[in-house]
């Protein structure tokens, strides 16, 4: 197997979620660097694979970077997984592959499961475009403000949340976004899997009702509607020839901007 630092995705929840390339490059990779050695070496056993597991997680990923960058220049080949998913995704190794890179070793992605394409795909919500952000800080006024700096974002935003802070979260976004719609995605590919849909506070009051939230959480935050500039479109038409726009190109950005027809803007303009 070829000298290189393969990231390899794994289930977030169902065994079957992981690719046959993945089950390759663990039984033919050198070492693995996992997060926890006791949960990798769970997934490991149910596919029969007996591999040499180091940990890598945040609490000795600088002093471990370098050991596994000499052993990679030594030719060896290593596989970095995380607990589940896709590792660097809100998970450690960022150190490791800018290392790597630097050293001069290839870096090979290996891709599969993920919680945050699996909770936007069936959120219901636009997928045009999106923004991950992963967890909101823990503290409510840490995370308003969090939420008020994302606020002009004209996409879909996406959260990671652990489940005892949820309920606390949905409010600070309904208290920041007021009734732009939201779906939480619970234990995603499990036995128990959810989607609840609606506003933050209607998703509030059902988990609220419960004793209890457990599993992993997914929040997915619809894109709010765009603010319509007040400057007459003449202005903003003549704004743009300014900067050098051809007359009709700015009329078609013009239109774009305002949700309107170009033939809308060139009558309005043209008087």
């Amino acid at each position: 197997m070829p000298t290189a630092l393969y990231l390899v995705a794994t289930p977030i929840g169902n065994l079957e979620d992981i690719t046959l390339r993945a089950l390759r490059v663990l039984r033919e990779a050198d070492l693995i660097a996992c997060e926890d050695t006791r949960q990798t070496g769970k997934l490991l056993g149910h596919f029969g694979i007996d591999k040499p597991m180091v940990s890598y997680h945040e609490h000795n990923e600088a002093a471990r970077t370098l050991e596994l960058v000499a052993k990679l220049e030594g030719g060896a080949s290593i596989a970095l997984v995380s607990d589940a998913g896709t590792p660097l995704v809100s998970d450690p190794g960022y150190r490791l592959v800018t290392a790597a890179i630097g050293a001069g070793i290839p870096v090979v992605p290996i891709p599969g499961a993920s919680a945050l394409l699996g909770a936007l795909g069936g959120a219901g919500l636009p997928t045009d475009a999106f923004r991950f952000c992963g967890f909101l800080p823990p503290k409510s006024g840490q995370r308003k403000k969090a939420l008020e700096e994302l606020r002009g974002e004209d996409c879909t935003l996406v959260f990671y949340e652990a489940p005892h802070r949820i309920v606390d979260a949905l409010a600070d976004v309904s208290a920041v976004y007021g009734d732009r719609p939201v779906a939480v995605a619970r234990e995603l590919t499990k036995l128990h899997e959810e989607f609840l849909r609606g506003t933050a506070d209607e998703v509030r009051a059902l988990l609220a009702g419960r004793p209890s939230v457990k599993g992993e959480i997914t929040l997915v935050i619809g894109k709010g509607a765009a603010a319509i500039p007040d400057t007459p479109l003449e202005d903003a038409v003549r704004e743009l020839e300014e900067k050098g726009i051809p007359r009709m190109d700015a009329i078609k950005q013009v239109a774009r901007e305002r949700g309107l027809s170009k033939r809308e803007v060139y009558k309005t303009i043209t008087g």
